[in-house]
């Protein structure tokens, strides 16, 4: 297996944020809507971005909603969102080694700037594909990493904690790579979808990519 490039997903593989996003949907729906939601819930709308989420869930209101979202999510980063140890160095490792990194999410560009600068990972990355308010689009989206890269796809390796990674991973063409180093990945679901590797660790991610890296260029 060559790699010459790896796309990060970004809630729940880059950082711990996914409680942020929990957080601040519930502060911003509750002046626009009268239902609570759970954390399970709010997850089972993830897909379209949040622009396109609110829009269906609040059409007459939402540009207030997510302005009151973006608001309320800038203001739980601090205490909800935290960085995965040791990410931002790895990193720079697979940089320093010559490797191209990218950002594929389902998230707003605004939520999705706002995290890379909460957890510092802000300028790790070359590039960034936002989600679209229309439904989940990362295969298209990783497709638009590879041309701008000029890259084959596989020689690319998409990481992400969700089993809809690893089948956009698939459906683009690239290895797909299960990130579980966070206690809360349902890591029986992501193996159920056959990545090419899971990692429980960060490290275990860092040292498996390493050593391909070494064994090409023996």
């Amino acid at each position: 297996m060559r790699l010459q490039g790896i796309i990060f997903d970004l809630d729940g593989t880059l950082g711990d944020t996914l409680p942020a996003c929990f957080v601040a949907f519930r502060r911003a729906m509750k002046d626009f809507s009268a239902r609570a939601y759970t954390d399970g819930e709010i997850a089972g709308l993830f897909g379209p971005s949040e622009e396109g989420i609110i829009q269906r869930l609040v059409p007459d209101r939402w540009e207030a909603c997510l302005r009151a979202y973006l608001a309320a999510y800038r203001e739980s980063l601090p205490e909800h969102a935290r960085p995965i140890p040791g990410m931002k160095d790895a990193l720079l490792r697979l940089r320093t080694r010559g490797m191209k990194l990218a950002i594929v999410t389902g998230k707003g560009p605004h939520s999705a700037d706002l995290t890379l600068k909460h957890l510092d990972l802000a300028d790790s990355f070359e590039m960034m594909e936002a989600g679209s308010p229309e439904g989940s689009v990362k295969p298209a989206a990783i497709r638009r990493v590879l041309a701008r890269w000029g890259t084959a796809p596989h020689l690319v390796a998409y990481v992400g904690d969700a089993p809809s990674d690893m089948e956009a991973a698939r459906e683009a063409g690239v290895i797909p790579l299960g990130a579980a180093w966070l206690p809360t990945t349902n890591v029986q679901a992501l193996r159920a979808t056959s990545p090419a590797e899971t990692f429980l660790s960060l490290q275990h991610f860092l040292r498996w990519i390493e050593t391909t890296l070494d064994h090409i260029r023996r």
